[in-house]
């Protein structure tokens, strides 16, 4: 029990819990735009937008109600967080117009490498030696899923695999800048405002992209029952999704949340499998289990690497206190000497 409690603390076994749930919101979001493709819709910017509409309306109105002070994070920080943001949504939606939603949903794993170089260059995380061996293993998988959709394109992987694997890894990337960005704010401006103001720049940047791109495509839709579910399917997941991140950023951070969403792989499996009756290439199974045992190399050690955590966090605060105090003295000093 003693070893159980020393890899798996409580505060882990929450957070996965929760990226537990958004794997499977975030699985749901991913059959819901791979019925779109299915269907010939290709709107990837408006299957986002209603999404960030909600945000902005639910947690900015909750923002004005709450709160009646500026904004703790300066406005054009939010609007680059969500150009990044939107653009990785689009890349990745548009993927499924060539590669299968299997492929899409592993190849999102590339974006844990580009979170660890961020979070180390930028929000000065340290990582063991044992969270690089994990990192390894899932990127190992990776390869793997980029060989089978090369060399099996004819197992009903769209029509240019390859092309949709480069846009899902582009993508990756992109949310790996948004999901850094995302864990800077919510420690610093808080949930709600990061929400708000995501929702309402969001909404914004998508608009604007709407209207020079899709609004022919939107006008040429014929709107059927089967078209309007999975818009409405997706903007609601998304929804879900955006509003439970930020708990798992705060508790495990970006890292940790990029890990726990490589389970929603096996959720597409399931999907491509017994939905879409479609035969699934046996190396995608080796991959699950690389990917599996480097989210549990990872984890592991997490009680320690916490207490880590908030030792460099009580110092930092420590250093903060003692430099306030000395400006306080220096205060004090100056009225003395004017006095």
């Amino acid at each position: 029990m003693a070893t159980f409690d020393f890899f798996f603390s409580k505060r882990t076994l929450i957070g996965l819990a929760l990226g537990q749930f958004v794997s499977l919101v975030i699985t749901s979001t991913a059959f819901s735009s791979s019925e779109l493709s299915r269907r010939g819709i290709s709107v990837p910017t408006s299957q986002t937008f209603l999404n960030y509409v909600l945000l902005a309306i639910v947690y900015g109105g909750f923002l004005v109600y709450k709160r009646k002070r500026s904004l703790q994070i300066k406005w054009y920080f939010y609007l680059m967080l969500a150009v990044a943001d939107v653009e990785a949504n689009f890349l990745v939606v548009k993927a499924y117009q060539y590669t299968s939603l299997t492929s899409v949903m592993l190849l999102d794993c590339w974006s844990i490498p580009s979170v660890i170089l961020l979070t180390w260059l930028f929000l000065n995380t340290k990582y063991r030696f044992r969270k690089f061996v994990g990192v390894a293993v899932c990127v190992a998988g990776l390869v793997l899923v980029v060989f089978s959709d090369v060399h099996s394109r004819d197992r009903g992987r769209g029509n240019d695999p390859v092309k949709g694997d480069v846009l899902v890894l582009t993508g990756a990337m992109l949310y790996a800048v948004s999901n850094v960005s995302e864990e800077f704010i919510v420690k610093k401006g808080g949930r709600v405002e990061l929400m708000a103001m995501l929702g309402l720049f969001g909404a914004v940047v998508g608009s604007c992209q709407i209207s020079i791109f899709e609004r022919n495509k939107l006008k040429s839709i014929h709107w059927t029952v089967s078209a309007v579910l999975p818009f409405l399917g997706y903007a609601i997941a998304m929804f879900l999704f955006y509003s439970t991140v930020p708990f798992v950023l705060k508790l495990s951070g970006s890292t940790m949340l990029n890990l726990s969403l490589l389970t929603s792989d096996m959720w597409a499996v399931l999907i491509r499998t017994f939905v879409y009756h479609e035969k699934v290439d046996w190396m995608y199974f080796i991959a699950f289990g690389m990917v599996g045992v480097g989210l549990v190399i990872y984890s592991g050690g997490a009680k320690e690497d916490h207490g880590e955590a908030q030792a460099v966090e009580g110092i930092e605060i420590a250093e903060r206190q003692k430099d306030e105090g000395e400006c306080d003295g220096q205060y004090m000093n100056s009225n003395t000497r004017h006095n």
